[in-house]
């Protein structure tokens, strides 16, 4: 990636008259940006949706598609629209809601985007505010980038970097509230294969920690791959039937504390493959994609 400036716009030059101002929007609603593998679309990130304060509104990428156009995110299904796509969702912080869903409605926080750092075609860094109660609790650095993994995969890497702001320990989660970045993928009517580093099928992979973990159907694979030492130490929160997603949980069991100005960071990168991909395929793109490999 490499800085917006005038010479290298995100916003296509023929897209806007003389007259009319540069903003960061790409669409008029809601404003989104494109992410490119090359010269293809392959992302959509909605930096200011338009969303019910129920669903605790906050940025998200939908849809993600493989190199094969296949649609690889679900949005707001019927049976739970607080899932967004890709997003980071907390279901509490500092006793706010930023996860969205059953719950008091006055009690929903919110995720704002402040402003972009860089903006390129293949990724962006921008800074958000977690607020709630008209108060800011968060400052986060989002890093968004596309990956070239070949012809036939690709990889998103996500990296959020929350730093408290309040001035006092706040805490993020609580007892039995998985949260964190969250990847709600398409319900299926043959659900998806989930396999890690240490197990098969979804009773063994959701809530513990694995390096890597691997979503798997005949149209596409996922391989989500912890891309720091605290990001594989998080358990994975993981749905094949009804439900479908992947979560990396940097909040479980019980809450993380954060001193005031502190900052937790996570990375997950996630390999996007046109084809059911194998045990040994995957543990292989998982290697290549962690800080331990030269791809990152």
């Amino acid at each position: 990636m490499t800085p917006l400036t005038p010479s290298n716009p995100l916003t296509p030059s023929h897209a806007l008259a003389p007259s009319t101002p540069l903003t960061p929007s790409l669409t008029r609603r809601p404003p989104c940006t494109l992410l490119r593998h090359e010269h293809r679309v392959v992302g959509t990130y909605v930096h200011r949706p338009e969303l019910p304060g129920t669903v605790a509104p906050r940025p998200y990428l939908h849809p993600v598609r493989t190199l094969g156009g296949v649609t690889v995110t679900g949005l707001r299904p019927a049976e739970d629209p607080a899932r967004l796509g890709v997003s980071m969702a907390i279901p509490e912080v500092a006793g706010w809601n930023f996860r969205g869903g059953p719950g008091r409605r006055d009690h929903q926080g919110g995720q704002r985007h402040l402003s972009w750092l860089l903006r390129d075609p293949d990724g962006f860094v921008e800074e958000l505010s977690w607020t709630a109660g008209g108060r800011q609790l968060l400052l986060e650095r989002r890093t968004v980038a596309v990956r070239s993994l070949g012809t036939e995969c690709w990889a998103l890497d996500f990296t959020s970097a929350l730093t408290n702001v309040t001035g006092e320990e706040i805490a993020l989660g609580g007892a039995g509230h998985a949260g964190g970045f969250f990847w709600r993928v398409p319900r299926r009517p043959e659900p998806a294969h989930a396999f890690s580093a240490d197990g098969e099928g979804e009773a063994a992979v959701h809530g513990r920690p694995a390096d890597w973990l691997a979503l798997a159907t005949d149209d596409w694979t996922l391989v989500f791959v912890g891309a720091t030492g605290d990001t594989r130490a998080d358990p994975w929160w993981v749905r094949t039937g009804d439900h479908p997603g992947v979560g990396s949980a940097l909040t479980w069991q019980r809450p993380l504390p954060i001193a005031p100005a502190d900052t937790v960071t996570r990375r997950i990168v996630t390999a996007i493959a046109d084809t059911r991909l194998p045990h040994p395929a995957a543990a292989r793109l998982a290697a290549h994609l962690s800080d331990r490999g030269a791809a990152v």
